[in-house]
């Protein structure tokens, strides 16, 4: 893909909630133990919130974060970008209330819900604002609070998410090379009955029967949803790789949507990659959804595997079913 004006991440801001809840925090609280939960999910530790935080608060402590590290003011952003499942509520748009927290007075805003593939499409979607020339600076988020809508006597689920938030800062590329040089999204309706919050909205309003029949809490059927992650995370992978005439051995760095343990390794696998191209940090924070592929850049680089010139594919799958992948030259 060939842009006129490519787009490039700048810097990345993150958030994470200082309280820490163990498997063996949960296994006080509901029937399960941890070494089930790190054999079926890989996952040791996440991070809550306290009740009451929203999922603005969240974006704008990561937005914040960005901002700093960036060395910019939040006048500067023109355009605003939140993916998540958690919205604070239905209206307005989250992205109008982190705006408002922020005070990034010269932007507007919008949300994008694609579950755990939210970030990569709320990515794309801002990519296409810098190559068209529209905007200079445009935000990118990923946040959710998990445990808002969680329902904890589900002990299948709820072992699995964390609360979290992260931002990256896109900005055109002076380098024509690196940046952001593809993608490839795909939704597939059918699997929407697998992984769904049915409780809320226009089909089911809230009522006292929703509320007793926990319809305002994730309904997950596992197994449909790993066998449809484990294909698509490694295919949708290979396939933008190979559209731009790499293969897995080009690859420097795998960074996956942290879900499941499993499903990073059979993508990995599929692909050909070998272990240490792949970036993996479920264990310290679970399934944040949006925010988990953000998390795991900031993870990258502190260690040192991302640096400038690596070349890196995103890949997320989420409910709906959604799909998709990046493939950028990394720039900083």
């Amino acid at each position: 893909m060939k842009a006129t004006r490519r787009a490039k991440i700048t810097a990345l801001g993150r958030y994470v909630p200082p309280k820490v809840v163990t498997n063996y925090d949960l296994a006080k609280r509901i029937d399960t133990n941890h070494d089930w939960v790190v054999e079926r999910t890989g996952i040791v530790e996440r991070h809550w919130v306290e009740p009451g935080t929203p999922t603005s608060e969240l974006a704008a402590q990561a937005v914040g974060d960005l901002l700093k590290n960036r060395g910019i003011e939040a006048s500067e952003v023109e355009l605003l970008i939140v993916a998540t499942v958690t919205p604070d509520m239905f209206f307005p748009a989250t992205a109008c209330i982190v705006q408002n927290k922020i005070r990034a007075t010269h932007a507007w805003g919008f949300d994008v819900s694609a579950a755990c593939s939210g970030f990569l499409y709320a990515l794309t979607v801002g990519a296409q604002f810098i190559e068209s020339g529209a905007h200079n600076k445009v935000v990118v988020v990923g946040a959710d609070v998990m445990t808002s809508i969680t329902n904890f006597e589900d002990r299948s689920t709820c072992v699995l998410f964390g609360d979290a938030a992260g931002a990256v800062l896109l900005e055109p590329s002076d380098e024509e090379d690196f940046g952001i040089l593809d993608y490839k999204h795909e939704i597939d309706g059918s699997g929407g009955e697998f992984l769904y919050m049915p409780g809320g909205g226009s089909l089911h309003p809230a009522s006292h029967e929703t509320v007793d029949k926990k319809m305002h809490f994730i309904h997950q059927e596992g197994q449909p949803v790993f066998k449809y992650a484990v294909r698509k995370m490694g295919e949708i992978s290979r396939a933008v790789l190979e559209r731009n005439g790499y293969e897995g051995k080009d690859l420097d760095l795998f960074i996956a949507h942290q879900a499941n343990l499993r499903i990073i390794n059979a993508a990995a696998d599929r692909m050909g990659l070998d272990e240490s191209k792949v970036v993996k940090n479920i264990h310290k924070f679970g399934n944040t959804t949006a925010a988990t592929i953000p998390l795991a850049i900031g993870d990258a680089l502190d260690d040192g595997r991302l640096k400038k010139g690596k070349l890196v594919v995103l890949a997320a799958v989420g409910a709906g079913y959604t799909a998709g992948s990046v493939l950028a030259r990394w720039a900083y």
